[in-house]
C-alpha cells in the first residue's frame, strides 16, 4: 500500500473512532454548558453558536398601523445584568474550546447588542479571530419609531482556536467559484429567513431569530469538509443540522426548549443529503495530494526508459528507473532536467515534460491527475 493511500485509510480509521463517540445527527436536550461538558475533548470540527443577544428590550414594539412586532421577548434571551451574560458567554465559550478540535473553528453571530462583549471573551480564552463577516440583510425590518438607523446587519466571528493554529479548513477556491471567480469578501448580502423556509405556529414564528439556510449553506462551505461534524450549541429549529445535512456533514445540536427539539427533528428529517458525486467542490493544488513522479514510474503509467519531449520536441530526456531523467550528461528530477535543458533557473517538470501517446503528445501531468482521483 502506497504512503498516500496508508495515511488515506489511516484517516478514515480515526474519523470512524471519533464518530463512535460522538452523538452524531442528534439533538440533545438540556443547558449548553453542561451537555457540552459531556462530550469528548477535541471532538468536534467547527462549531456554529448563534447564542441569545441579550437584546434588553423594556418596551413592546408596534408597527405605524399599531400593530405589533413579533420580536424577541422569549426568557431565554433574558438577563439580569451585563455581568450575568458576560459569565454566561465565557462559560459556554470556555466549554466549546474543550470539544474543538486543534484544527477545528468557531463561528459565532450576535447583533450590536451582544457581539461586541462575545469577542471579548473570545479574545481573553485565546481564541484568535480569523474575520469578522457582516451577514447585511436585504430585507431588514424597519425602524419603525424613526429614531435610529435601520438595523440591516449582524456580524459573525470566524476563529481559531489560538494564533498558531494550522490546518483549520477555508475552501478559498469553493467560494471564490460560488462568487463567479471573485474573491469572497467579508460582507454577505443574504436576505432574512422568510416565506416558506420560516418556520410557524399558525401565524406566530416557531422561533424568533431563525436564521436563513442560505447563510449557514456558505458558513459550512467555506470551513467544512463533506464527513466534518458541525456543532451547534444553542440548535434552536435546526438550521445547522438541516443544511450539515444536506451538504454531507454530520451535525451536533444542544437545544433546551422541547419544542424547537421537536419543530428541528421534523424539519431535519424532510431534508435529502444531496448525492456523493455532487458534494466535491473546486480545490487549489495545494490541498491536491501530493503525487511524485516516482509514483508515475512504479505504477506503469510511465515506463523506465520512455522518452519525454517539452511541447515544442526541442528536448528529449529518457525516464530512469526511481523516476529520475537523464539528458545527454544532466541527471536529476523532473524540474532540474527541465531546468537544465533550457538553461532556465527553475522549471514546473509536470506541465513542461510530455509523453507521447496513440500519436499524440500529452503533459504528464495527466497521469499524475488520474492519480490524484484514485487517492482521492
Amino acid at each position: 500500500m502506497s504512503k498516500a493511500r496508508s495515511k488515506a485509510a489511516g484517516a478514515a480509521g480515526d474519523a470512524s473512532n471519533r464518530l463512535k463517540n460522538l452523538p452524531v445527527d442528534r439533538i440533545l436536550q438540556g443547558d449548553c454548558i453542561s451537555v457540552l461538558n459531556r462530550l469528548p475533548e477535541k471532538s468536534v470540527d467547527v462549531v456554529f453558536a448563534d447564542p441569545p443577544y441579550n437584546l434588553q428590550l423594556k418596551d413592546t414594539l408596534h408597527r405605524p398601523d399599531n400593530s405589533k412586532v413579533d420580536g424577541v421577548d422569549d426568557a431565554w434571551d433574558q438577563f439580569s445584568s451585563f455581568q450575568a451574560y458576560d459569565r454566561f458567554t465565557q462559560d459556554w465559550l470556555d466549554a466549546v474550546r474543550r470539544v474543538l478540535k486543534d484544527t477545528g473553528t468557531l463561528w459565532v453571530i450576535g447583533s450590536y447588542h451582544n457581539i461586541f462583549r462575545v469577542g471579548h471573551a473570545l479574545q481573553n480564552l485565546d481564541f484568535w479571530i480569523l474575520n469578522d463577516v457582516i451577514w447585511r440583510k436585504s430585507n431588514p425590518m424597519p425602524n419603525f419609531r424613526g429614531t435610529r438607523f435601520t438595523n440591516a446587519h449582524e456580524t459573525m466571528i470566524w476563529a481559531a482556536k489560538s494564533a498558531d493554529a494550522r490546518g483549520y479548513t477555508f475552501n478559498y477556491h469553493a467560494l471564490k467559484t460560488m462568487n463567479d471567480d471573485v474573491q469572497m469578501r467579508s460582507d454577505w448580502l443574504i436576505p432574512i429567513c422568510a416565506g416558506k423556509e420560516r418556520l410557524k405556529d399558525g401565524d406566530k414564528k416557531t422561533h424568533a431569530t431563525q436564521k436563513p439556510e442560505a447563510l449557514l449553506y456558505r458558513v459550512l462551505m467555506a470551513s467544512t469538509k463533506p464527513g466534518d461534524v458541525v456543532l451547534d450549541p444553542f440548535f434552536g429549529t435546526g438550521t445547522t443540522g438541516a443544511v450539515a445535512k444536506m451538504l454531507g456533514r454530520h451535525f451536533v445540536g444542544i437545544e433546551r426548549e422541547t419544542a424547537y427539539i421537536k419543530a428541528a427533528q421534523k424539519r431535519i428529517a424532510g431534508v435529502e443529503p444531496l448525492d456523493a458525486d455532487v458534494l466535491s467542490y473546486t480545490t487549489g493544488k495545494r490541498e491536491a495530494p501530493r503525487v511524485p513522479f516516482g509514483q508515475l514510474v512504479e505504477r506503469g503509467l510511465i515506463r523506465p526508459g520512455e522518452v519525454l519531449v517539452d511541447g515544442r520536441r526541442r528536448y528529449t530526456a529518457k525516464v530512469r528507473s526511481d523516476g529520475s531523467l537523464i539528458a545527454d550528461r544532466t541527471k536529476g528530477s523532473i524540474h532540474q532536467v527541465g531546468a537544465a535543458v533550457q538553461g532556465a533557473p527553475a522549471c514546473n517538470g509536470w506541465t513542461f515534460w510530455h509523453v507521447e501517446k496513440r500519436g499524440e503528445l500529452m503533459p504528464i501531468d495527466v497521469f499524475r491527475q488520474q492519480l490524484r482521483g484514485e487517492i482521492h
